[in-house]
């Protein structure tokens, strides 16, 4: 039986954070055996311009489907991921009236610079309920870790090899942000996170709290929940399990930080799993997903790409009738991930993979793009760090991506790296795992 949150008022929902899809609210209404210890997840939907109408959802509530989020974690994202990292998920009844409610209650809390360009989507009759993972009395720690690998330089042109064998995506990309003016990280490394190294991860965890701290909690690779409240720097003694303590440094505030996430970040398999999984699936890089696309089309069409041009990436042609893939053409391709996978020649990848690629990449981005949540005691500095449990670190935002996102990554590709190639001194990125020998650039040599 699906639950209906129209069951629910309004206020008995609190604003939780939200990202590009989708915004959060938890449950912190009477007792409710359906909601008790739940967060409600909805779809966000770009703002109407004035001389505009909400459309109405022709759908009727029964026939509307569950968020495709649901179905993409129980038949996909469960075949990568053990089940005991991975929130509860199941759909919801809403309605326009509801969710106007709600936003009128609660926009407010909303970030300014999300107000401005989008909102809930009232046309949508279906939520999903997830475990609520920030509630309750501990701390929640939310990380985006981002890409935790290098490409393969196999793929990459001769322009671009020297700077993305040396330079992980996410640093070049944020100095690209940081250039333009905008909040960025640029301390943190994922590769550090991901590297397996204590003294490393170490480093990962300061940088995200140093950068947490400078940009007032701003930048979204580190966010801190208490009560389930999101905290700001200036009150993030509310951590510690006596409360807010005016007395505390920050340097011995944030080693105890360290100090708490470091046992768990160690113990757990779920870094690895991520690494494991985000590399494997793009072991070409765009650059040589890009360069299949466009050999396939013209040995497909008989066609010299030099001379004509040839269409973008992931859009529709002879051989891709059908862009997006459904949940068939997922689990197919996880069939195919799961067994002979291990066979395919990536070095020189067939055009009759090409499918599999496009796909393998776009589940590569959901783990590129996801978030884990750290879950411990309020911190108490003289006690040692308890055995780690499964639960204390779940994976979530495994939202599938689509394939019309294929040519805005291609583009983006090709602007980070040519602007992080013009600049000046150049950041070298350590990946643990990569199995290539990197040449010293002449600057390195000198």
């Amino acid at each position: 039986m699906v639950a209906r949150a129209i069951d629910t008022l309004p206020h008995h929902w609190r604003y939780v954070s939200e990202g590009g899809a989708t915004i959060v609210f938890s449950y912190i209404g009477p007792p409710d055996a359906q909601f008790n210890g739940t967060v409600l997840r909805l779809r966000k939907a770009v703002l109407p311009t004035t001389d505009s109408h909400t459309p109405s959802n022709s759908l009727g509530t029964q026939d509307e489907p569950d968020d495709p989020m649901i179905e993409f974690q129980q038949k996909c994202v469960e075949r990568l991921i053990p089940i005991e990292h991975l929130p509860r998920l199941e759909s919801v009844y809403v309605s326009c009236e509801w969710l106007e409610s709600l936003i009128s209650l609660h926009d407010a809390k909303r970030p300014k610079d999300r107000r401005v360009k989008d909102q809930i989507d009232v046309t949508r009759r279906k939520g999903v309920l997830a475990t609520d993972l920030v509630g309750g009395d501990w701390v929640s720690v939310e990380i985006k870790p981002k890409w935790g690998f290098l490409p393969s330089p196999i793929h990459l042109s001769d322009a671009t090899r020297d700077v993305k064998s040396r330079t992980c995506r996410f640093c070049m990309h944020s100095a690209m942000r940081s250039k333009i003016g905008e909040a960025a990280s640029l301390r943190y490394c994922p590769l550090d996170l991901f590297s397996e190294d204590k003294s490393r991860i170490k480093k990962a965890i300061c940088d995200l709290w140093d950068t947490w701290t400078e940009s007032n909690g701003t930048v979204n690779n580190l966010k801190i929940f208490v009560h389930g409240e999101k905290i700001v720097p200036s009150v993030a003694s509310l951590m510690l399990s006596s409360g807010r303590d005016p007395k505390i440094s920050d340097r011995d505030l944030r080693e105890i930080f360290v100090e708490a996430l470091m046992p768990i970040l160690l113990q757990t398999p779920v870094l690895r799993i991520l690494s494991t999984l985000q590399r494997s699936l793009d072991p070409l890089d765009i650059e040589g997903l890009s360069r299949l696309w466009h050999l396939t089309q013209q040995e497909l069409n008989g066609i010299d790409t030099a001379y004509f041009p040839s269409l973008p990436i992931g859009s529709s042609s002879t051989h891709l009738m059908s862009t997006e893939p459904d949940m068939t053409d997922w689990t197919h391709f996880l069939d195919t991930y799961l067994s002979s996978y291990a066979d395919f020649n990536h070095a020189n990848p067939a055009p009759a993979h090409l499918r599999f690629y496009l796909l393998a990449y776009l589940l590569s981005a959901t783990f590129k793009d996801c978030s884990i949540i750290v879950r411990f005691d309020r911190l108490r500095p003289t006690v040692p760090a308890e055995q780690v449990k499964p639960e204390q670190i779940m994976v979530i935002d495994l939202d599938p991506k689509d394939m019309v996102r294929l040519q805005k990554w291609e583009k983006l590709d090709q602007e980070i790296t040519e602007a992080y190639g013009s600049g000046g001194d150049r950041k070298v990125c350590v990946d643990a795992r990569w199995p290539y020998q990197r040449t010293k650039s002449k600057d390195e040599a000198d």
